[in-house]
């Protein structure tokens, strides 16, 4: 068994737009040369803006969006996208909303039970004693097994969702933003849940969020996603006393503080998203970016190694030149 979990090479995903009746189609690149590697029993965290392309990397990871072009393997193997059974024997996903998650007409039992139903696992009785078992891993009371989502509150139904994604006892699990719906004071129960089964099950999770202080608490490593591209990827730790990328600096300095006197923090970032249908010739961040050098404009930035991961800016190149 191989010390990575789970590893994407050169994984593109590529889409075609309608721009209109008579404009026809153009190309969006969602997900553009993505290598990374999630290491066994880890939690790797993937941050960014909304519309980085971190919900289409997930949806391939969970072979529910087969990649333009590169590869995703889980265990040293390729994930065969055209197979979702396999796929979600081993990967499974805890989704940000448990309200539409769940399935309204089903109870409690029924939920967590699909997975082990769907992959003929075992018989009713079976079953049933898994079901009780994992609804006492998640913090649940056994009675709850006949109830129905809607009799539920909304950090219940989370431990539901999280109960049915680990009933299968899956490699890896995809948690795609699982507390962004919740109440505050029911997120920190949540997170820490997932903590406490991540080690007890031996699990690996691949995090995405772009609730930076959710990712400071869980995450082991963090990659931060700029138009479909990773352009910092280094250790929690190392990312949030010391980012390099301008974009990195940009979302960190995007967090809110309970002080009302320091005012809306202001990210140096322009007022506007970035434009993923923009052709990019150079730096795909260099429109925004507050300290862009003339050479980002006409040529993309090579990766820069660091002591603790590594990172894509032509500043750090200019810096290290002026060194020599």
């Amino acid at each position: 068994m191989t010390d990575i979990a789970l590893e994407l090479k050169n994984v593109w995903r590529r889409f075609e737009v309608s721009q209109g009746a008579f404009k026809g189609k153009a190309a969006l690149t969602a997900v553009a040369d993505v290598s990374l590697q999630v290491r066994r029993g880890e939690v790797y965290a993937l941050v960014g803006e909304s519309g980085s392309g971190k919900s289409t990397l997930a949806k391939m990871l969970l072979g529910l969006l087969p990649p333009s072009s590169g590869e995703i393997l889980i265990d040293g193997a390729p994930i065969d996208s055209g197979n979702r059974i396999a796929v979600a024997r081993r990967i499974q996903p805890i989704f940000q909303d448990p309200y539409s998650s769940l399935n309204p007409r089903k109870s409690i039992e029924q939920l967590i039970a699909l997975p082990l139903v769907v992959h003929r696992i075992g018989d009713a009785a079976s079953r049933r004693a898994k079901v009780r078992e994992m609804l006492d891993m998640v913090g649940l009371p056994a009675r709850l097994l006949d109830a129905y989502p809607g009799q539920l509150s909304g950090g219940q139904r989370q431990r539901v969702a999280i109960a049915r994604a680990l009933v299968m006892r899956p490699e890896v699990v995809i948690c795609d933003e699982p507390t962004s719906a919740l109440d505050v004071s029911v997120q920190a129960q949540i997170l820490n849940l997932l903590l406490e089964l991540k080690r007890d099950l031996g699990l690996t999770y691949f995090f995405i969020s772009h609730n930076l202080a959710v990712v400071e608490h869980l995450a082991d490593r963090v990659a931060v996603m700029y138009l479909g591209r990773i352009v910092e990827e280094r250790t929690r730790a190392g990312l949030f006393a010391s980012p390099r990328h301008p974009y990195t600096s940009g979302l960190l300095e995007s967090v809110l503080t309970p002080d009302p006197d320091l005012g809306v923090p202001d990210t140096h970032l322009g007022i506007t998203n970035a434009n993923p249908m923009a052709v990019q010739n150079g730096c795909p961040f260099q429109a925004r970016c507050p300290s862009a050098l003339a050479i980002c404009a006409t040529q993309p930035p090579a990766v820069t190694i660091l002591s603790d991961g590594w990172t894509t800016c032509h500043l750090l190149q200019e810096e290290a030149l002026a060194l020599q």
